[in-house]
Protein backbone atom coordinates (compact mmCIF):
# COMPACT_ATOMS: atom_id res chain seq x y z
CA UNK A 1 0.00 0.00 0.00
CA UNK A 2 2.90 2.35 0.74
CA UNK A 3 4.09 2.26 -2.84
CA UNK A 4 0.69 3.39 -4.08
CA UNK A 5 0.72 6.36 -1.70
CA UNK A 6 4.07 7.69 -2.93
CA UNK A 7 5.95 8.13 -6.19
CA UNK A 8 8.52 5.55 -5.06
CA UNK A 9 9.17 2.61 -7.41
CA UNK A 10 11.02 -0.33 -5.87
CA UNK A 11 13.98 -1.29 -8.03
CA UNK A 12 17.26 -2.90 -7.00
CA UNK A 13 19.46 -0.18 -8.46
CA UNK A 14 22.62 1.52 -7.16
CA UNK A 15 20.69 4.79 -6.91
CA UNK A 16 18.04 3.16 -4.72
CA UNK A 17 20.75 1.86 -2.39
CA UNK A 18 22.27 5.29 -1.77
CA UNK A 19 21.57 6.94 1.55
CA UNK A 20 18.54 9.32 1.39
CA UNK A 21 20.67 12.23 2.60
CA UNK A 22 23.12 11.59 -0.24
CA UNK A 23 20.29 11.72 -2.76
CA UNK A 24 18.97 14.95 -1.23
CA UNK A 25 22.49 16.38 -1.50
CA UNK A 26 22.60 15.39 -5.18
CA UNK A 27 19.27 17.15 -5.79
CA UNK A 28 20.26 20.41 -4.12
CA UNK A 29 23.75 20.34 -5.64
CA UNK A 30 22.23 20.10 -9.13
CA UNK A 31 19.79 22.92 -8.38
CA UNK A 32 22.36 25.24 -6.82
CA UNK A 33 24.98 24.66 -9.53
CA UNK A 34 22.41 25.35 -12.26
CA UNK A 35 21.31 28.59 -10.55
CA UNK A 36 24.79 29.78 -9.56
CA UNK A 37 26.37 29.18 -12.95
CA UNK A 38 26.35 32.24 -15.23
CA UNK A 39 26.62 30.05 -18.35
CA UNK A 40 23.59 29.22 -20.48
CA UNK A 41 24.80 25.70 -21.19
CA UNK A 42 25.22 24.56 -17.56
CA UNK A 43 21.59 23.56 -16.89
CA UNK A 44 21.10 21.69 -20.21
CA UNK A 45 24.38 19.83 -19.67
CA UNK A 46 23.34 18.85 -16.14
CA UNK A 47 20.07 17.57 -17.53
CA UNK A 48 21.66 15.54 -20.34
CA UNK A 49 24.83 14.35 -18.61
CA UNK A 50 23.69 13.90 -14.99
CA UNK A 51 19.93 13.71 -14.44
CA UNK A 52 19.03 11.60 -17.47
CA UNK A 53 21.86 9.09 -16.82
CA UNK A 54 20.81 8.95 -13.14
CA UNK A 55 17.30 7.95 -14.19
CA UNK A 56 18.82 5.05 -16.17
CA UNK A 57 21.06 4.09 -13.24
CA UNK A 58 17.97 4.06 -11.02
CA UNK A 59 16.02 2.12 -13.69
CA UNK A 60 13.21 4.68 -13.56
CA UNK A 61 13.88 6.30 -16.93
CA UNK A 62 10.46 5.38 -18.32
CA UNK A 63 8.57 6.90 -15.38
CA UNK A 64 10.79 9.98 -15.39
CA UNK A 65 10.40 10.60 -19.14
CA UNK A 66 6.62 10.13 -18.99
CA UNK A 67 6.34 12.59 -16.10
CA UNK A 68 8.59 15.08 -17.88
CA UNK A 69 6.53 14.87 -21.07
CA UNK A 70 3.18 15.20 -19.29
CA UNK A 71 4.13 17.81 -16.68
CA UNK A 72 7.38 19.61 -17.45
CA UNK A 73 7.30 20.07 -21.21
CA UNK A 74 3.86 21.81 -21.33
CA UNK A 75 4.58 23.99 -18.27
CA UNK A 76 8.08 25.07 -19.29
CA UNK A 77 6.98 25.51 -22.90
CA UNK A 78 4.30 27.97 -21.81
CA UNK A 79 6.79 29.86 -19.61
CA UNK A 80 9.30 30.03 -22.46
CA UNK A 81 6.76 31.45 -24.92
CA UNK A 82 5.42 34.03 -22.46
CA UNK A 83 8.86 35.25 -21.38
CA UNK A 84 10.23 35.31 -24.93
CA UNK A 85 7.38 37.50 -26.15
CA UNK A 86 6.67 39.76 -23.18
CA UNK A 87 9.86 40.01 -21.12
CA UNK A 88 11.13 43.62 -21.33
CA UNK A 89 14.68 44.65 -22.16
CA UNK A 90 14.96 43.38 -25.71
CA UNK A 91 17.32 45.16 -28.11
CA UNK A 92 18.22 42.69 -30.89
CA UNK A 93 15.10 42.06 -32.98
CA UNK A 94 14.80 38.54 -34.42
CA UNK A 95 11.47 38.92 -36.19
CA UNK A 96 8.11 40.66 -35.86
CA UNK A 97 4.59 39.33 -36.44
CA UNK A 98 1.90 42.01 -36.22
CA UNK A 99 2.17 43.43 -32.69
CA UNK A 100 4.42 40.65 -31.42
CA UNK A 101 8.14 41.37 -31.31
CA UNK A 102 10.68 38.64 -30.64
CA UNK A 103 14.03 39.84 -29.29
CA UNK A 104 17.19 37.82 -28.70
CA UNK A 105 17.75 38.95 -25.10
CA UNK A 106 14.32 37.81 -23.75
CA UNK A 107 14.71 34.50 -25.62
CA UNK A 108 18.05 33.87 -23.94
CA UNK A 109 16.65 34.84 -20.53
CA UNK A 110 13.62 32.58 -21.06
CA UNK A 111 15.85 29.68 -22.10
CA UNK A 112 17.96 30.13 -18.95
CA UNK A 113 14.89 30.23 -16.70
CA UNK A 114 13.20 27.24 -18.32
CA UNK A 115 16.35 25.09 -18.30
CA UNK A 116 16.87 25.79 -14.59
CA UNK A 117 13.24 24.92 -13.81
CA UNK A 118 13.63 21.72 -15.83
CA UNK A 119 16.74 20.74 -13.84
CA UNK A 120 15.10 21.56 -10.49
CA UNK A 121 11.89 19.60 -11.08
CA UNK A 122 13.65 16.72 -12.86
CA UNK A 123 16.06 16.25 -9.96
CA UNK A 124 13.16 16.04 -7.52
CA UNK A 125 11.26 13.62 -9.78
CA UNK A 126 14.20 11.19 -9.88
CA UNK A 127 14.63 11.59 -6.11
CA UNK A 128 10.97 10.80 -5.40
CA UNK A 129 11.00 7.80 -7.75
CA UNK A 130 14.04 6.25 -6.03
CA UNK A 131 13.55 7.18 -2.36
CA UNK A 132 10.93 5.64 -0.07
CA UNK A 133 9.34 8.22 2.27
CA UNK A 134 9.77 6.00 5.33
CA UNK A 135 13.51 5.62 4.64
CA UNK A 136 13.85 9.37 4.27
CA UNK A 137 12.01 10.03 7.54
CA UNK A 138 13.98 7.37 9.43
CA UNK A 139 17.32 8.73 8.24
CA UNK A 140 16.43 12.36 8.97
CA UNK A 141 15.24 11.61 12.51
CA UNK A 142 18.31 9.43 13.15
CA UNK A 143 20.50 12.42 12.28
CA UNK A 144 18.77 14.59 14.87
CA UNK A 145 16.02 16.32 12.89
CA UNK A 146 12.94 16.71 15.12
CA UNK A 147 10.26 14.20 14.26
CA UNK A 148 7.69 16.93 13.63
CA UNK A 149 9.82 18.49 10.89
CA UNK A 150 10.62 15.11 9.33
CA UNK A 151 6.92 14.24 9.29
CA UNK A 152 6.04 17.56 7.62
CA UNK A 153 8.64 16.95 4.90
CA UNK A 154 7.51 13.39 4.22
CA UNK A 155 3.81 14.30 4.32
CA UNK A 156 4.42 17.08 1.79
CA UNK A 157 6.07 14.60 -0.58
CA UNK A 158 3.07 12.27 -0.25
CA UNK A 159 0.25 14.78 -0.70
CA UNK A 160 -0.09 14.50 -4.48
CA UNK A 161 0.08 10.69 -4.81
CA UNK A 162 -2.33 10.28 -1.90
CA UNK A 163 -4.81 12.66 -3.47
CA UNK A 164 -4.48 10.86 -6.81
CA UNK A 165 -5.11 7.46 -5.20
CA UNK A 166 -8.11 8.76 -3.26
CA UNK A 167 -9.53 10.47 -6.37
CA UNK A 168 -9.27 7.25 -8.39
CA UNK A 169 -11.06 5.33 -5.62
CA UNK A 170 -13.87 7.91 -5.50
CA UNK A 171 -14.24 7.92 -9.30
CA UNK A 172 -14.49 4.12 -9.35
CA UNK A 173 -17.09 4.19 -6.55
CA UNK A 174 -19.18 6.86 -8.27
CA UNK A 175 -19.07 5.01 -11.58
CA UNK A 176 -20.33 1.85 -9.86
CA UNK A 177 -23.32 3.93 -8.71
CA UNK A 178 -24.09 4.98 -12.28
CA UNK A 179 -22.41 8.41 -12.38
CA UNK A 180 -21.25 9.34 -15.88
CA UNK A 181 -17.73 10.77 -15.53
CA UNK A 182 -16.91 10.61 -19.24
CA UNK A 183 -18.38 12.04 -22.38
CA UNK A 184 -18.80 15.69 -23.26
CA UNK A 185 -17.11 18.58 -21.46
CA UNK A 186 -20.42 19.64 -19.92
CA UNK A 187 -21.01 16.19 -18.43
CA UNK A 188 -17.52 16.13 -16.94
CA UNK A 189 -18.04 19.53 -15.31
CA UNK A 190 -21.33 18.33 -13.87
CA UNK A 191 -19.63 15.25 -12.42
CA UNK A 192 -17.06 17.33 -10.52
CA UNK A 193 -19.36 18.16 -7.59
CA UNK A 194 -20.01 14.56 -6.50
CA UNK A 195 -16.29 13.87 -6.91
CA UNK A 196 -14.78 16.91 -5.20
CA UNK A 197 -17.03 16.72 -2.12
CA UNK A 198 -15.96 13.23 -0.98
CA UNK A 199 -12.33 14.01 -1.87
CA UNK A 200 -12.17 17.16 0.29
CA UNK A 201 -14.09 15.78 3.27
CA UNK A 202 -12.24 12.47 3.07
CA UNK A 203 -8.91 14.31 3.19
CA UNK A 204 -10.02 16.27 6.28
CA UNK A 205 -11.05 13.06 8.04
CA UNK A 206 -7.71 11.50 7.10
CA UNK A 207 -5.81 14.42 8.64
CA UNK A 208 -7.67 13.93 11.94
CA UNK A 209 -7.01 10.18 11.86
CA UNK A 210 -3.32 10.79 11.27
CA UNK A 211 -3.14 13.21 14.20
CA UNK A 212 -4.74 10.62 16.49
CA UNK A 213 -2.38 7.90 15.23
CA UNK A 214 0.65 10.14 15.78
CA UNK A 215 -0.35 10.84 19.38
CA UNK A 216 -1.08 7.15 20.02
CA UNK A 217 2.42 6.22 18.85
CA UNK A 218 4.13 8.78 21.07
CA UNK A 219 5.38 10.82 18.15
CA UNK A 220 5.91 13.95 20.27
CA UNK A 221 7.63 12.09 23.10
CA UNK A 222 11.12 13.47 23.90
CA UNK A 223 12.50 9.94 24.31
CA UNK A 224 14.97 8.95 21.59
CA UNK A 225 13.27 6.83 18.93
CA UNK A 226 14.62 3.55 17.59
CA UNK A 227 13.99 2.05 14.18
CA UNK A 228 13.50 -1.57 13.18
CA UNK A 229 15.40 -0.93 9.96
CA UNK A 230 18.81 0.72 9.83
CA UNK A 231 19.51 2.93 6.82
CA UNK A 232 23.10 2.31 5.64
CA UNK A 233 25.46 5.24 5.30
CA UNK A 234 28.54 3.98 3.48
CA UNK A 235 31.89 5.67 2.87
CA UNK A 236 30.79 6.21 -0.74
CA UNK A 237 27.80 8.22 0.50
CA UNK A 238 30.01 10.41 2.67
CA UNK A 239 32.53 10.98 -0.14
CA UNK A 240 29.75 11.91 -2.55
CA UNK A 241 28.24 14.41 -0.10
CA UNK A 242 31.57 16.13 0.52
CA UNK A 243 32.39 16.18 -3.20
CA UNK A 244 29.00 17.65 -4.09
CA UNK A 245 29.30 20.28 -1.35
CA UNK A 246 32.72 21.24 -2.73
CA UNK A 247 31.27 21.44 -6.25
CA UNK A 248 28.55 23.82 -5.08
CA UNK A 249 31.13 25.98 -3.30
CA UNK A 250 33.36 26.12 -6.40
CA UNK A 251 30.36 27.01 -8.55
CA UNK A 252 29.42 29.84 -6.19
CA UNK A 253 32.97 31.24 -6.09
CA UNK A 254 33.26 31.02 -9.89
CA UNK A 255 29.94 32.79 -10.33
CA UNK A 256 30.95 35.65 -8.01
CA UNK A 257 34.37 35.96 -9.66
CA UNK A 258 33.01 36.10 -13.23
CA UNK A 259 30.38 38.71 -12.35
CA UNK A 260 32.86 41.13 -10.78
Amino acid sequence: MAERLSFYIARGSPLHRLNPLTKITIVFALILVSFFSPFYWTAPLLLLLVILPLSFVGRVQREYLLTALKLLVPATGFVFIMQSLFLPGGRTLIFQIWILHLYLEPVRAAFLTVSRIFVMVSAFIVFLLTTHPSELMTDLTRRGLPGQFAYVIVSTLQILPQMQAKAQTIIAAQRSRGLDTEGSFRKRIGALVPLVGPLVFGSLVEVEERAIAIEARGFTSPVRKTSLREIPDTSLDRVLRWALSGLVLVSLILSIWLRR
